[in-house]
């Protein structure tokens, strides 16, 4: 009839009923015999549904489809199962997102930035990190590496004394602005990454106890040591003189402080201690986030100058960052060799765990030891954010090439695992 569509709604058969045979037929079968069985057809129901035409849209219709215990649509998707993906992205690399972030923001508001600075918030920014790395430091953990004792010694001092010699081939070469150079021979004085390393190693199934005893300790001793290296190393190449005493109260101030503070509250306060344990990870994001501020507001305070670089320029400088990665990771990779050599694998180098800790931490320098360094040489080596912006860059590169190297381990593992079991 006009103005009225009828809608046919095929209640489904119960199980054990043949509908291949009655496809396109529109009326029910009452029984069918099948392999000597009967079995009943559900009856075919209709439902009649009047449309209101209306002048703008026509003919609407709306068909149900009913099977006596409910309604049968169409699967949806839920919103939270299409956001899972990306907030795993987004926790899986915070720390990169975080500093990528500040130097893109560095570049669209440097005002904001400068106000920052202006109101010591890099210093504070630097603290804060230092003082969730001490409220996160577990006694156990740095236990548990005495058995791979010389395996940790070795990183250490590849990271505070042999690495920084790579600083002088560095500033052989000449590149304008010159402080990109200056600042990568800087990040080749300073120790080992706080964070990215050990969670690295942890993923990577590494002795994660030794990672963080490496960690540690090079933090600690290169406060001692970074102000008489940068000396030595860097001041005297470009003809600057530097008060180690005063760089060296510096970084006890800002560094050393904090975690001894994070530390004592960690073990005098048990409540701290399991709010620490638990909240592991959120405690990492807000780490991350105050390492973000601070290419931020390096970047917001030398914004004009780095719209003079050329951008050629810049790319040598972050591709020299890559290559002091490169060469840090393949002299571990040497050293690691050779001792299982000589020891015909029974030297503690042999183990995967600890050779896994050693080239992942021994090759990584940390950005914000950098950071409070250049703040405390208050400009005698040049522009402070032309100083920093090849380290973030550098920063950045290490942990995406450590992090796709892992992965590459992590797939070669499994594969074996696969084939032993076949």
């Amino acid at each position: 009839m006009p103005g009225a569509i009828q809608c046919l709604t095929i209640r489904p058969p119960v199980a054990g009923t043949s509908t291949s045979r009655h496809r396109n037929r529109l009326h029910p079968v009452a029984h069918s015999q099948i392999s000597g069985r009967k079995s009943s057809a559900t009856p075919l129901t209709w439902k009649r549904i009047s449309v209101t035409r209306t002048p703008s849209i026509g003919a609407a219709v709306k068909c149900r489809q009913g099977d006596g215990n409910g309604e049968h649509g169409l699967p949806q998707v839920s919103s939270s199962n299409r956001s899972k993906p990306l907030a795993k992205f987004v926790t899986d690399n915070f720390l990169p997102l975080a500093l990528v972030s500040g130097v893109v923001l560095g570049f669209a508001n440097p005002s904001l930035g400068c106000l920052a600075d202006t109101y010591y918030l890099s210093k504070v920014s630097t603290f804060g990190i230092y003082l969730i790395s001490g409220l996160t430091l577990h006694n156990a953990e740095i236990s548990a590496a005495v058995e791979a004792w010389q395996v940790g010694l070795f990183g250490v001092v590849f990271i505070l004394f042999l690495s920084p010699l790579f600083s002088k081939i560095i500033l052989q070469l000449k590149l304008q602005p010159q402080e990109f150079v200056t600042g990568i021979a800087i990040f080749t004085c300073m120790p080992t990454t706080l964070s990215s390393g050990v969670a690295l190693t942890r993923l990577a199934g590494g002795n994660s106890a030794l990672a963080l005893a490496m960690t540690l300790i090079s933090n600690l001793l290169g406060i001692l040591i970074i102000p008489f290296s940068i000396t030595k190393f860097i001041a005297s190449g470009v003809g600057v003189s530097i008060s180690s005493g005063q760089l060296l109260r510096g970084l006890l101030l800002t560094l050393l402080l904090p975690v001894i503070l994070g530390k004592i509250t960690r073990d005098f306060s048990k409540g701290v201690a399991d709010f620490a344990d638990r909240n592991r990870q959120i405690l990492a994001m807000i780490s991350a986030t105050l390492l973000g501020l601070v290419p931020w507001m390096q970047v917001s305070k030398s914004r004009s100058l780095l719209l003079v670089v050329k951008p050629e320029i810049f790319l040598v400088a972050v591709v020299l960052g890559v290559l002091l990665h490169g060469i840090l990771f393949v002299f571990n990779a040497l050293v690691i060799q050779a001792f299982s050599l000589v020891s015909n694998g029974k030297s503690s180098f042999a183990k995967k765990e600890n050779a896994s800790a050693l080239l992942l931490v021994a090759s990584q320098k940390t950005l914000p030891v950098m950071v409070a360094v250049v703040e405390q040489l208050g400009g005698s080596l040049g522009e402070s954010g032309l100083l920093v912006l090849p380290c973030v860059a550098a920063h950045l590169n290490q942990i995406i090439i450590d992090s796709f190297l892992v992965g590459l381990w992590k797939e070669k593992e499994d594969a074996l695992g696969n084939s032993k079991v076949a």
